[in-house]
C-alpha cells in the first residue's frame, strides 16, 4: 500500500515542503531515497524501537520510501514521526485517513517521545501558504507554531498520543494564541532600566539620536565608565516590535534552536553581544546547510561589540556589506541562502591598549605611536559606517552619590516612538526604508536642506577633519534624526552642530 505524509525542509529563514512517500510491499529490504542525510538515514533505529515502545513492530515487508522533491537535501530529526506513521499507515497498521492536510515534524526517542526540533515556525508559515489544515508538532514547539493564524497547531508529546488520534481514540486540541494580549503583557517589561546611570547625560542623549534613527555608533572611553552598562539598556528604549518584525525575528530564532519552549513569539527586540574571540563564520553564518549568525540573530534589534579592536580584523571587515545591505547571502556549492541583518551595530572600546589615553585625572602608560596603532585594528571604511561617535567620561563622585532620580527608559523611549512615527511618515512611499538610517543619497537631498548657516558650518568641518563622503552623509542623516526628535520640519545649524559633535575619532589630534 502507498502512503503519502507531509513534512517540510528548512533552507535559510524559509521552508520547503516535503512529501514523503511510503510503499510496503513483499519483500525484506528497507530503503530510504530522496537525497537523505546520517541522521534521516538513522531514523529506522530510533523509528523501529519507538514502536517497540508503543507495543507494535516494523513491518515485516519490504519498505520503500521515497522524500520529494528528491533532488533537495533532507537533514536533520525532524522528519522521525512523519516516517513513522507513514510506515504503519502503508503497512495498514492504522488508517491514513487522518492524514489528509495535516504536516507533521518531530524528532523521536527510543520511548517513543516527541522531542523539539528547530525550525517550526517557518514549517508552519509554509503550511498555512500551501493549504494545509493543520500541523502536528512537538508540544514544547507548539506555542511556537500556534503564532500562525489560520493554521490548527497540535502538540504531541509521544508516538503513542499521535496513533490514538489517528485510531480516532483521542481528540487533540489546537493551540491557540492570543498574539495581542502577549504584546501587550511582554512587550515593553525589561529588567534594567537607564535611570540606574548615574551621569552619563551627554551619552545618554548620543545613544537616544542613536535609536531614534536607528545609527550604529561607538562609545570610546576608560575602563568602568559605565559603557556596557549604557549598551545593554538599549533594548529598554528601542520602539516595540510589530507583529510583522516578530514574525521574522522569531523565524531566525527558530531556525537557530534559540527559542525557549516557553516562549511563542518574540515580543521584545534582540539585543547580541558576541566575544571577542568570535569567529567570521560564528558572526555571519554558515555551515554545510548555512544557519544564521549573529549579525542575523541581531535582525531587528541591536548588535553590542564589546571591546571592538580586540575582534580579529576579520571579523570585523565582514560587518561592512551587511550594514550597508542589510541582508546578508551565505552561498555555498549546493545551495545560497539570504539571511536579514538590519541591526543597529553599536560598539565600545578603550582609546588605548591601557585605556587611559585622554583621561581627565590617570596618565596613559601607552608608548608612543601605540594609540594610533590601537586604533588602526578598525578600518576607516567600517568607521565611516559608524555613524556616531562619542566618548565617554568616568563619573566624578557628585554624579554617582546624587540621590536625584535619573530619567527612565520609558520617558526616552516615548520621544524615540514619536521620532520613529515621523520617520515611518516620511518614508511610507518607500518599501524597506523605515528610519533615517536607512536613507539613500537621493533620500538625503530630498529630505536633509540645509540652510546658509548650517552648510558653513557643515562645509567648515569637512575641511577641518578631513571628512569622506560618507561621514558627510553620515552627519546629514544624524542631523534629520536629532531635528525629528525635536519635531522640527527642518535642520537648524545647532542640529548639524551636535551631529558634528558626534564624530569624535575623525577630530585631528584626538589619537595623539
Amino acid at each position: 500500500m502507498l502512503v503519502k505524509t507531509f513534512s517540510a525542509a528548512v533552507f535559510g529563514i524559509e521552508a520547503v515542503p516535503v512529501t514523503i512517500e511510503v510503499e510496503v510491499t513483499r519483500g525484506v529490504r528497507y530503503m530510504l531515497v530522496g537525497l537523505p542525510d546520517a541522521a534521516v538515514k538513522e531514523s529506522q533505529q530510533r523509528i523501529e524501537s519507538a514502536f517497540r515502545a508503543v507495543g507494535l513492530h516494523w513491518p515485516g515487508r519490504q519498505v520503500i520510501i521515497n522524500m520529494a522533491p528528491a533532488d533537495i537535501r533532507k537533514e536533520g530529526s525532524s522528519y522521525d514521526l512523519p516516517l513513522a506513521v507513514g510506515i504503519l499507515a502503508a503497512a495498514e497498521t492504522i488508517g491514513a485517513g487522518g492524514l489528509e492536510g495535516v504536516m507533521l515534524t518531530g524528532e523521536l526517542s527510543l520511548d517513543g517521545a516527541v522531542k523539539p526540533v528547530r525550525g517550526v515556525l517557518p514549517m508552519a508559515l509554509q503550511a498555512r501558504a500551501k493549504g494545509f489544515r493543520g500541523m502536528m508538532v512537538p508540544a514544547e514547539n507548539a506555542q511556537e507554531g500556534a503564532v500562525v493564524e489560520g493554521l490548527d497547531v497540535f502538540g504531541v508529546t509521544s508516538l503513542g498520543e499521535v496513533l490514538d488520534y489517528m485510531r480516532g481514540e483521542k481528540r487533540l486540541t489546537p493551540l491557540k494564541m492570543d498574539l495581542h494580549s502577549l504584546f501587550t503583557r511582554e512587550g515593553n517589561i525589561y529588567d534594567i532600566d537607564f535611570a540606574d546611570v548615574r551621569g552619563q547625560e551627554t551619552v545618554k542623549r548620543a545613544l537616544e539620536v542613536a535609536v531614534a534613527g536607528s545609527h550604529n555608533a561607538v562609545m570610546i572611553g576608560p575602563p568602568g565608565s559605565g559603557k556596557t552598562m549604557l549598551a545593554r539598556r538599549l533594548p529598554g528604549i528601542l520602539p516595540p516590535l510589530t507583529l510583522e518584525e516578530a514574525l521574522e525575528t522569531t523565524r531566525i530564532h527558530s531556525v537557530a534552536g534559540k527559542i525557549d519552549s516557553h516562549l511563542s513569539l518574540m515580543t521584545r527586540r534582540p539585543f547580541r553581544s558576541p566575544h571577542h574571540t568570535s569567529s567570521d563564520i560564528a558572526m555571519v553564518g554558515g555551515g554545510s546547510v548555512p544557519q544564521p549568525g549573529e549579525i542575523s540573530l541581531a535582525h531587528n534589534g541591536v548588535l553590542f561589540l564589546d571591546e571592538l579592536p580586540e575582534f580579529k580584523r576579520s571579523v570585523l571587515e565582514v560587518l561592512r556589506q551587511p550594514l550597508e545591505d542589510r541582508i546578508i547571502t551565505i552561498a555555498r556549492a549546493r545551495l545560497s541562502c539570504d539571511f536579514p541583518a538590519s541591526f543597529m551595530l553599536i560598539a565600545s572600546m578603550n582609546p588605548c591598549p591601557c585605556g587611559y589615553h585622554n583621561h581627565p585625572e590617570k596618565e596613559c602608560t601607552c608608548a608612543p605611536g601605540m594609540v594610533q596603532r590601537y586604533l588602526s585594528r578598525i578600518s576607516g571604511p567600517l568607521l565611516d559606517r559608524i555613524d556616531i561617535h562619542i566618548e565617554v567620561v568616568p563619573v566624578n563622585y557628585e554624579n554617582l552619590a546624587a540621590t536625584t532620580p535619573a530619567e527612565s527608559s520609558a520617558a526616552v523611549r516615548e520621544r524615540v516612538v514619536i521620532a520613529r512615527e515621523i520617520q515611518a511618515k516620511r518614508f511610507s512611499g518607500h518599501d524597506g526604508i523605515y528610519c533615517n538610517a536607512q536613507m539613500t543619497s537621493a533620500m538625503l537631498r530630498r529630505h536633509c536642506h540645509l540652510d546658509d548657516a548650517g552648510g558653513r558650518l557643515l562645509r567648515a568641518a569637512m575641511e577641518m577633519r578631513g571628512l569622506s563622503g560618507r561621514a558627510y552623509d553620515r552627519i546629514l542623516k544624524v542631523s534629520r534624526t536629532i531635528a525629528d526628535l525635536d519635531e522640527s520640519e527642518t535642520i537648524r545649524p545647532d542640529h548639524i552642530s551636535e551631529a558634528i559633535n558626534y564624530r569624535s575619532l575623525d577630530r585631528e589630534g584626538w589619537a595623539g
